[in-house]
């Protein structure tokens, strides 16, 4: 049957209003994210000096130095690769095991969510600039001084290249362990309790529960915040400038500081793209495969 002319009327007004909604994400998608993007892809091929002026197209030879004669990008490479296989796994695993344990409302669950989340709304900037103080060398800084009370000396942690990396890696952990803990805790209280139960009444233990039970009905939940949380820490920046700058020796140089050194610093702002563009396939593959794993590791995706 056809549609009233009124009826039609109420419908293009009814898409009209939606798209009046839309509209402003859409434009600020578009000027704030699409053209800036389209622009790092262009200006990746010419050699864009912002110091002297310059904009000359020379097709790839922006990505020839970058593989082929500049050590400094695969040690930055390696530096994030680093970053990211000690993070990723860290900070799951502790928010994985911190929801389950606020999921069963044991004691303490009210301070335990309260201590968790505050390092998320925290200013990354002032969050840094703690840490920094907290982790000064010798024992000026309060970790080393309770530390020397202990008879154990504590290290430069910022200064030596090893803990260097450890420290941000840990700082990075404790600022974003909320955000996931909380999306685990949510994942928590959804799931089937008669299931669970059942379990329970089978014979099953707490280790038998978690690995046969819980973890794959959290499958799905975990693969999206593995993909979120990896993202996260390819595109790290005021933790590595505010803490180490880079160092110490390049030791905890990741790309996305080396994309701000190159364009800010050295004003090369078409080599500072082609690293872009690198990260940005980097990301891309490794978000791909983790989304195509889903399907072989997740059997309960609704």
């Amino acid at each position: 049957m056809k549609k009233s002319a009124a009826a039609r009327r109420n419908a293009r007004r009814e898409a009209l209003a939606g798209y009046g909604f839309v509209l402003p994400q859409l434009v600020g998608f578009c000027l704030l994210v699409l053209l800036p993007l389209i622009n790092v892809f262009i200006y990746s091929f010419h050699n864009k000096n912002m110091l002297f002026g310059t904009n000359i197209y020379v097709g790839f030879d922006n990505f020839a130095n970058l593989f082929g004669n500049d050590p400094l990008f695969w040690l930055t490479l390696k530096n994030t690769l680093v970053f990211s296989v000690l993070l990723v796994p860290l900070n799951l695993v502790l928010a994985l095991l911190l929801a389950l344990y606020l999921g069963e409302g044991r004691p303490g669950t009210r301070y335990i969510r309260t201590v968790i989340f505050l390092p998320v709304v925290t200013s990354g900037v002032a969050w840094a600039i703690v840490w920094k103080y907290l982790l000064q060398g010798g024992t000026a800084g309060p970790i080393n001084w309770f530390l020397s009370l202990l008879g154990v000396q504590g290290p430069n942690w910022l200064l030596e290249k090893g803990w260097a990396m450890a420290a941000v890696v840990v700082n990075r952990v404790l600022k974003n362990l909320g955000t996931n803990v909380l999306i685990f805790f949510g994942a928590v209280m959804n799931m089937p309790q008669d299931v669970i139960e059942a379990a329970r009444m089978d014979g099953a233990g707490s280790f038998t529960l978690l690995r046969k039970i819980k973890l794959p009905l959290l499958m799905p939940t975990i693969l999206m915040v593995a993909i979120v949380t990896m993202i996260g820490s390819m595109r790290v920046f005021d933790t590595i400038r505010l803490m180490t700058d880079g160092g110490p020796e390049g030791s905890t140089m990741v790309l996305v500081y080396y994309i701000y050194h190159q364009a800010f610093k050295m004003f090369n702002t078409g080599y500072a793209s082609a690293i872009a563009v690198v990260l940005f396939v980097i990301v891309l593959v490794l978000t791909i495969a983790q989304w195509t794993l889903r399907k072989r590791v997740s059997h309960y995706e609704g």
